[in-house]
């Protein structure tokens, strides 16, 4: 049953109920999910521990890590999508950003996911194709160039905001920074290796942090 998007406008059961439904779609751990139907144990007990595709990849399986890619940026995507045919645009970025901060804090792993960089690719895309497209091409740039998986998503996360300035979308651009800030912190220690020059570049074969 579709919703009229103005009449629940300030109606604060669809707001929580926006929030709860992105919060649990995005706390579905694909990484740790996919890997256990594969065979391939708990990927907590691989490499950085996190859930997320990279450290996936790190279990050698690239479809399984593919798989994971797609899934977490899907449920960050699917919960924009859903909420804005039902509810419209404010609840579409309240959704997904439920989704982003699911994807990071599961009520499952004990709050502990992963780094939430393909979910906030995914739900930007469904936020604004154009400027999700901007996004990937930003991670994508960057880490062709400089080797740097992380380094490409602190970059992505970071220009997504300006993104979102320059095209007026100013209902998204706080929600954004957000996203970034959340980013960079779940970063921290990928940020302090490359500052010393360790952090492993991508294709390294290398035991430590990852993205996700």
């Amino acid at each position: 049953m579709f919703i009229d998007p103005i009449s629940i406008e300030y109606s604060a059961p669809y707001y929580a109920a926006a929030i709860i439904f992105g919060y649990l779609l995005g706390s579905i751990p694909f990484g740790l999910l996919f890997t256990k139907m594969a065979g391939l144990g708990d990927i907590r007990n691989v490499g950085s521990g996190n859930i997320g595709a990279t450290n996936v990849l790190r279990t050698g399986n690239r479809w399984v890590a593919l798989a994971t890619l797609i899934s977490d940026g899907g449920k960050g995507a699917a919960a924009v999508l859903i909420s804005r045919y039902f509810a419209g645009d404010t609840m579409a970025v309240l959704a997904g950003t439920a989704a982003f901060v699911g994807h990071i804090f599961p009520v499952w792993l004990r709050f502990q996911g992963g780094k939430g960089v393909a979910t906030f690719l995914g739900l930007t895309l469904a936020l604004s194709f154009p400027i999700g497209l901007a996004a990937c091409a930003t991670w994508l740039l960057t880490a062709a160039i400089f080797r740097f998986s992380s380094l490409a998503a602190l970059v992505a996360a970071a220009l997504a905001p300006v993104y979102f300035w320059l095209d007026d979308q100013w209902l998204v651009i706080p929600f954004s920074v957000f996203f970034a800030v959340l980013i960079f912190i779940r970063h921290k220690d990928n940020i302090r290796r490359l500052l010393a020059g360790e952090e492993p570049r991508i294709g390294a074969a290398k035991k430590q942090a990852g993205e996700g």
